[in-house]
């Protein structure tokens, strides 16, 4: 991204942005990384997830293109949800992500309580 580019309401890296800034997008696509699977294992695979949120979650991913989902006949049908090839490439962004939070996360918890102890309000993790 170059330096002059401003984060106008149609740029590119304001909506990769948008795509992150939801919790739940980046995990769904986390635990879709070793292949696809069906809701009920999904939420087994994500701690605190509800089934309407992760029915959300998926519809925003696959109305991004990066979630694709295949939904097999037979009694009862099922359904399954596996990353294309676009939702792929999110994973090494999240993985970074992942390792910064790993390294730093405790740095943030800390200023967070220093924030508290002073008597300001933090904003909601």
């Amino acid at each position: 991204m170059s330096h002059d580019q401003s984060f106008l309401a149609d740029c590119r890296a304001r909506l990769a942005f948008d795509l992150l800034a939801n919790t739940w997008n980046s995990v769904v696509l986390w635990a879709l990384k070793d292949g696809p699977c069906r809701p009920g294992a999904l939420r087994g695979r994500i701690g605190g997830i509800s089934p309407k949120v992760l029915t959300e979650t998926l519809r925003r991913l696959e109305c991004g293109g990066l979630v694709d989902r295949r939904a097999y006949g037979g009694s009862p049908p099922r359904v399954e949800y596996g990353l294309t090839a676009l939702g792929r490439t999110l994973l090494a962004p999240i993985d970074a992500f992942g390792a910064w939070a790993f390294e730093h996360g405790d740095e943030v918890m800390a200023a967070r309580e220093r924030y508290a102890g002073e008597g300001g309000d933090p904003p909601p993790p």
